[in-house]
């Protein structure tokens, strides 16, 4: 893991390659690999902080970080991805470990809501995330709500 570099910006401070690069591994992760067509550019970017970890120059893991009311009452985490070739190096926990500090350490809260994939259920279980009892289809994928407190 030396040689991955983790940077956290804010939308405004993103370089045009960065943006680039970012909206590339959203598309290959969820629209390609899912195979699941939907309206990633959903101007929420604007308001997020992004959080991502770069290997040998690629996106190797990525998420968007939402002050409390921004998605829900609470701060939120969405559009998690560790890119198909990064996988099976627990960067996704080290990714949602990290955007969790920078959470509690920008907005002195602790508490975080997300809407998980089902599949990922456990994954969020382990790092303390609870089970609300909300379950919907999102984009034609199952999805629960979770929250962290």
């Amino acid at each position: 893991m030396d040689d991955i570099i983790w940077t956290v910006k804010s939308f405004d401070e993103l370089t045009a390659s960065e943006l680039y690069s970012i909206i590339k591994a959203r598309v290959d992760v969820f629209v390609v690999e899912q195979e699941c067509p939907y309206p990633d550019l959903d101007g929420y970017d604007q308001q997020a902080l992004h959080l991502w970890a770069v290997k040998k120059g690629e996106i190797a893991a990525y998420c968007r970080i939402f002050a409390p009311a921004v998605k829900y009452p609470d701060a939120s985490i969405g559009r998690v991805l560790t890119t198909q070739k990064h996988r099976r190096m627990e960067l996704g926990k080290v990714l949602m470990k990290f955007a969790i500090s920078t959470i509690e350490a920008r907005y002195r809260t602790s508490a975080i809501r997300i809407s998980a994939q089902d599949y990922l259920l456990k994954f969020y279980g382990d790092l303390g995330f609870e089970d609300t009892g909300r379950k919907y289809l999102e984009d034609d994928i199952p999805h629960t709500e979770m929250v962290k407190r």
